[in-house]
């Protein structure tokens, strides 16, 4: 991780720099940045697997996804402030820094595995590797990707992460645009429109990892808990964009997505903490995996949704066209999160989605 974050910070440096030089060079810069931004997510889920027991993993993904979150307000909210003062060069200066500062505070004092902490006691560590299998004993060769894509608990997971991030980042890219074309509101405004929402996404993110938590501790099946957190995941935010067509003003269509960003966030107690159920011993080298290819739709999303926007002339039928196929992904991902393992009573999913799906497509 603490590479990863030395190499993004020194490509988020050099970005202003590779975009006088030349196109070929900002996109081998931003090439870089996305290489070394990749090992984040994994390292952070091996992390957690690592130091926290099975019953408050949820509320330390919670914590850690609140500070992805709230990076996007930071983010959204600064970067104007610093643009106008300073200009370009000092926007990226600053969040390059930030890195930096991240790492002297992470590089000696954490150490990979806890037992090799020595702030933490016997008993402490008992807690923590309660039904766990000796890390440092395991074996390191990786699953061939064919055998894994043959079990459908991963295809679910594979496909989960691409509903996700095929709407999360829509919104994160679009958001500002949104409401600056759609509600004529200046980019200041703008700005607060699309951080709010965000900023309440790392609060409920936080409360569905405590949720998840409560649940596992009174005695709840954890494959029940992740399903249940993944259905509001998925079924929230669908119900709320379905719903955004009928905003009329700027505040009513920020509390719509600030209720899809809410509900979405579910989705990390949900297939993002499945991985480490599923598969303990290899969950990076599998969230790596699932996050290239949600990445992947993430790129169709966000590139298809600006193409449909020149297309059709303005956000309103976009977002229209959009939805129907959003819905499916969403729907029919969670029907199959939700068959993968132990199913029962899920049957009614598909007549859910069928109705949603026609409605969607007939207005």
């Amino acid at each position: 991780m603490a590479w990863g974050v030395v190499f993004w910070s020194i490509a988020t440096f050099l970005t202003p720099w590779a975009a006088r030089h030349s196109t070929a060079m900002l996109l081998a810069v931003r090439a870089l940045f996305g290489l070394a931004e990749g090992v984040a997510i994994p390292s952070m889920s091996t992390h957690l697997f690592r130091w926290f027991p099975c019953n408050e993993r949820a509320s330390a993904v919670g914590i850690a996804m609140a500070g992805f979150h709230l990076g996007n307000v930071m983010s959204l909210l600064v970067s104007p402030i610093i643009l106008s003062s300073v200009g370009i060069n000092g926007t990226f200066a600053f969040f390059a820094s930030l890195g930096f500062v991240w790492l002297s505070a992470w590089i000696g004092r954490i150490p990979n595995d806890p037992r090799d902490s020595p702030d933490i006691s016997h008993s402490e560590l008992q807690l923590i590797r309660a039904g766990k299998i000796d890390s440092k004993a395991e074996s390191s060769q990786l699953p061939p990707l064919r055998h894994l894509f043959s079990k459908l608990p991963a295809l679910a997971v594979v496909l989960a992460n691409v509903a996700n991030n095929w709407g999360y980042f829509v919104l994160l890219s679009w958001m500002p645009v949104y409401f600056k074309t759609v509600y004529n509101v200046n980019l200041k405004q703008a700005a607060w429109f699309s951080a709010v929402p965000f900023g309440v996404m790392a609060l409920s993110g936080y409360l569905a990892g405590a949720s998840s938590d409560l649940m596992i501790k009174s005695g709840c099946s954890i494959i029940h808990v992740r399903k249940l957190m993944q259905t509001i995941g998925f079924i929230g935010p669908a119900v709320s964009l379905l719903s955004l067509k009928y905003a009329q003003t700027p505040i009513s269509a920020a509390v719509l997505m600030t209720m899809a960003l809410s509900f979405s966030a579910f989705s990390q107690a949900g297939y993002f903490l499945n991985i480490q159920d599923i598969a303990p011993k290899h969950a990076g080298f599998i969230l790596g995996i699932t996050n290239s290819v949600g990445t992947l739709a993430a790129i169709i999303s966000t590139v298809g949704a600006g193409l449909f926007v020149q297309w059709m002339g303005s956000f309103r039928p976009s977002s229209h066209s959009l939805q129907p196929s959003t819905l499916s992904l969403q729907f029919s991902t969670t029907y199959m999160q939700l068959q993968s393992k132990f199913s029962s009573n899920s049957l009614i999913l598909p007549v859910v989605l069928e109705l949603l799906l026609s409605s969607s497509q007939a207005q």
